[in-house]
């Protein structure tokens, strides 16, 4: 019995100390979070923004750090895996060496690649040009694929095989962006059921469990109270718009079906604008371009000439947005339906946009009228490195979107806050401060994803432009919204919004398999620069490099390897 008690002591101690060891663990961890979230990108100022204007406007700025943090983390794969060794090779650090292999059948002519460098006295005006269009002293630079011309890099005993790690780093930037928008869809496509499920619920959930008692700062109570109050707002909102819509006659809905269907033919007819002058001044600028290539010119027209595609799609992308966010008033839809209609019509037109340019560019590339391709393969005259015009165009289009937002801020939002504020004119009081719509900040954000997406094959560099650029976005919209705009009329919900940007940009990024996979399966690798230019294709670097395995792993890979089990896997 003695014994007993002694082992019933013994445990109760022991259980004791752990218990009390479990709390102190428990504190230590719970401090180490509270300390870690000063370092997390933009932390306060979200918070910030959550209590002023709302969980939705909150989500589109959680949404734009989620874009800096990606884009900052395929720069630093891209750079680690191509850019650094080829660096690190040309100038010869840790003894090392580079290898490059002469062409072998290849013509003469195809291997003729004369960059426009800047020689002898040249003007800062020609740096402007050059820094807007990434033609000149940019066009010589890593920024671009034709200066990875290393089939090999050397360290020591061990080979570095280039091509290959340029393939794989392709596919590594797209594999990984799908996979970290696959998570966050599902997290947020979790909240969004959990909401959807019963909003009486909901309503419950805001009033009777939304506070949080663990808050003693005065500031940070402030905040939340607003949260709340605008998520109530939201909710209110909608239930009021869904019995107006049940409450209608049959005249009415007549009437709004009518202009709904009108409203759709004129949205088509503006697209099917915005497209063929896309594909025309693509196609006219081109055949400029390669006037000026063959006489060896250089003028101020020309340069104007090839920045039409860039400046034509980017007056598209201003001006339908607008028109779209003026006909979408006349619909009467719910808030959050009229936000999704509105970013289905804009994500068409841009996204469509790229791919018309895209297409524009290889009906040139591939154009083998007249014998223009042999004997490379491609319209080695016009594009004797295709991929680094690719590349150049994809460059313009996130240069020309950037200073595009920073106008809107500087030129319009300024000066209309002015107008508002000092001039008691009607007119100018009625227009009123801009509103900050959220489906067109986002529309914004993922188009100039898509670009990236698209031009990282080709401008090995240009994620690490996108990454200062949304992150000067960020203070930019941050200032638009808080001193020269106002939040929206019609509120949305950030459960739905957030799935929904995700959706969107989802879609974005299978559009830029698209392009990249046709340019590594299928176009032909241009002769004169590139680590692909001894390949008829990017993609022949994958059986090349099998060759040099056992038999039976050759096997086993080639039928992983092929096109026809590649390009349905990575589809799905």
């Amino acid at each position: 019995r003695n014994s007993q008690q002694a082992d019933i002591k013994y445990l109760s101690g022991w259980k004791k100390w752990k218990k009390t060891h479990s709390k102190s663990l428990k504190k230590i961890l719970t401090e180490a979070k509270g300390l870690s979230s000063y370092l997390v990108l933009w932390q306060h100022d979200i918070h910030s923004i959550e209590g002023r204007f709302g969980t939705a406007i909150q989500s589109y700025f959680s949404f734009l750090r989620f874009l800096v943090l990606l884009n900052f983390i395929i720069f630093i794969l891209m750079f680690s895996f191509i850019t650094l060794p080829t660096i690190i090779s040309n100038y010869g650090i840790f003894n090392s060496t580079t290898a490059k292999i002469s062409s072998k059948d290849i013509e003469y002519n195809c291997t003729i690649y004369e960059p426009n460098g800047n020689k002898g006295l040249v003007y800062f005006y020609t740096y402007l040009q050059d820094l807007l269009s990434g033609t000149g002293f940019l066009e010589v630079t890593s920024l671009f694929y034709g200066y990875y011309t290393v089939d090999d890099v050397w360290i020591s005993v061990m080979r570095y095989n280039l091509p290959l790690a340029y393939l794989l780093s392709a596919f590594a930037y797209l594999a990984l962006s799908l996979i970290w928008i696959i998570k966050r869809s599902v997290e947020g496509f979790q909240q969004s059921l959990v909401h959807d499920a019963d909003p009486f619920q909901s309503y419950c959930n805001k009033v009777f469990a939304g506070w949080d008692f663990c808050i003693t700062d005065p500031d940070a109570a402030r905040l939340k109270h607003r949260s709340l109050k605008y998520e109530l707002q939201m909710d209110l909102e909608e239930e009021r718009l869904k019995q107006k819509i049940a409450d209608r006659t049959i005249k009415e809905n007549l009437r709004i079906y009518s202009l709904r269907i009108l409203i759709n033919i004129i949205v088509i007819a503006i697209l099917s604008g915005c497209f063929y002058s896309i594909y025309r001044v693509t196609v006219f600028s081109q055949e400029k371009s390669s006037v000026s290539i063959r006489n060896y010119t250089r003028t101020d027209s020309i340069e104007t000439v090839q920045y039409l595609p860039s400046i034509v799609i980017t007056l598209a992308n201003f001006i339908g947005p607008l028109i779209f966010s003026l006909l979408i008033g006349f619909e009467d839809y719910l808030p959050a339906f009229e936000i999704i209609v509105t970013l289905m019509r804009c994500v068409f037109l841009r996204l469509a946009n790229i791919g018309v340019l895209l297409f524009s560019l290889w009906s040139q590339i591939s154009d083998c009228a007249a014998d223009k391709c042999e004997p490379c393969g491609y319209n080695y005259k016009l594009y004797p490195c295709w991929e680094s015009d690719v590349g150049k165009e994809m460059y313009k289009l996130m240069i020309f979107d950037f200073i595009i937002i920073m106008s809107v801020t500087l030129f319009v939002d300024f000066p209309r806050k002015l107008l508002v504020t000092h001039c008691s004119c009607k007119a100018v009081q009625w227009c009123g401060l801009q509103e900050f719509r959220i489906s067109d900040n986002v529309l914004e954000i993922i188009y100039g994803q898509t670009i990236c997406w698209i031009g990282t094959f080709f401008s090995p560099l240009l994620p690490a432009i996108a990454t200062v650029k949304y992150f000067i976005i960020f203070y930019i919209k941050k200032i638009s919204l808080i001193h020269t705009r106002k939040p929206a009329d019609k509120p949305i919900r950030a459960s739905t919004s957030n799935v929904f940007f995700l959706s969107v940009l989802l879609i974005g990024l299978v559009l830029a398999f698209i392009p990249v996979g046709v340019s590594i399966a299928s176009i032909p690798s241009s002769k004169a620069c590139g680590p692909f230019r001894n390949f008829n294709t990017s993609w022949e670097v994958v059986p090349d490099t099998i060759l040099g395995f056992p038999r039976g792993l050759q096997q086993f890979l080639f039928g992983l390897a092929s096109e026809a089990f590649a390009v349905p896997f990575f589809i799905v």
